[in-house]
């Protein structure tokens, strides 16, 4: 079997409302996912994280190189790109458009054999995972002590088991809405909160005893993420859990913070970090360490299923993020992901990453489809 082409589709959608999170307000959401050919007919999928358009032009540099190769020799095509790309891109943008092309070469090879990815992975160790929601952004208008304690009930109500409450907005507002938030959704919720690096050491520090007695599950992100020497402190003077390094690609990033103990939970994008070759290294290395991974998935339905394929085959995998209502997740699948009542979701068991993509739906976001490279 050889690869006969490669796309790039670039998905732009206008949101209802604008929405922020602690660092930019944002009224349109893009993506950018990877199309691979071969000549048995198969096809594969995957997604890049970062700049639509900036991945895009990596996977469109990368292309040429894949023509005619076997889909199915991933770890070999992982380290050919890479080893051409190391003195340009060690990390980045570089690093997110190998994500794209190794999960779809990943789901090319799962077709192929006619087994989903966490089968070719080792696994499965569990058919389901449970879901955790990531929204309660921050609005234009209105209350945020009600409008987000509102919304974090009908997480609650839909049967989401836990939730992730964006902070970053100034130590008094956080702890008023951590507390309202979890008055909304009562003591059996998980709630985790995230500063997407708003604040420095001290602050964060203050924030997090300020919100400790609400059980929040983990705080992610505190500081900056390069920031490392104020991980470590902060985890050592704080009694809720650290999480972070979701900004990190390839394996050799995450040595630092985990040999240096600078997180409880680690969490890297399969999207950004070199793809699922990369992601299973990333969470067999935190394994080996003590710490808890979890995946970071602000991604496509793309990101969610290779997502959960890793969490069929990896020992402590229990939690996936996951964002309901999203048209990247909802929107662009012949059957969308289900929510059972109890806020799990059944791990794909047909072939590949166990998805299909619906491309007239998916037109509907592809303002720019690159030509076929072929």
């Amino acid at each position: 079997m050889k690869i006969t082409g490669v796309r790039t589709h670039v998905l732009e959608a206008r949101l209802s409302q604008p929405f922020a999170y602690s660092r930019a307000w944002y009224d349109t959401r893009s993506a950018m996912i990877v199309e691979i050919t071969t000549d048995e007919g198969l096809i594969g999928w995957g997604e890049c994280y970062g700049p639509a358009r900036m991945t895009a032009a990596v996977v469109a540099s990368v292309a040429p190189w894949l023509i005619g190769a076997d889909p199915l020799h991933t770890d070999v095509l992982w380290r050919e790109i890479y080893a051409r790309l190391r003195d340009h891109g060690q990390k980045g943008v570089v690093i997110q458009g190998l994500s794209g092309i190794d999960i779809a070469l990943w789901d090319i090879k799962g077709r192929r054999f006619g087994v989903p990815v966490h089968q070719l992975l080792g696994g499965p160790l569990r058919t389901e995972v449970q879901a955790y929601a990531t929204g309660l952004y921050r609005r234009k208008s209105g209350d945020p002590l009600k409008y987000l304690a509102e919304e974090a009930a009908g997480y609650a109500a839909e049967g989401f088991a836990a939730v992730k409450l964006k902070v970053g907005f100034g130590v008094e507002e956080d702890a008023a809405v951590t507390r309202a938030v979890r008055d909304a959704i009562g003591p059996d919720v998980a709630l985790m909160v995230d500063a997407n690096h708003a604040y420095d050491a001290v602050a964060a520090i203050r924030l997090g005893r300020m919100i400790e007695t609400h059980d929040i599950g983990w705080f992610e992100e505190r500081v900056r993420p390069d920031a490392i020497d104020d991980y470590c402190e902060l985890r050592r003077c704080s009694s809720v859990p650290i999480a972070g390094c979701e900004v990190l690609t390839r394996r050799q990033s995450f040595i630092p913070w985990l040999t240096r103990g600078a997180v409880d939970i680690v969490q890297p994008d399969v999207t950004k970090v070199g793809g699922i070759s990369e992601q299973r290294r990333i969470a067999w290395m935190a394994y080996d360490f003590g710490v808890k991974y979890v995946g970071h998935g602000w991604n496509t339905a793309l990101g969610v299923a290779a997502d959960l394929q890793m969490a069929s085959a990896f020992p402590d995998a229990d939690l996936v993020e996951f964002i309901g209502g999203s048209p990247y997740v909802d929107g662009i699948l012949e059957e969308p992901f289900a929510l059972d009542e109890d806020g799990w979701l059944a791990i794909p068991s047909r072939p590949g990453l166990g998805v299909t993509i619906a491309r007239e739906k998916l037109a509907r976001y592809t303002p720019d489809v690159a030509p076929l490279f072929a």
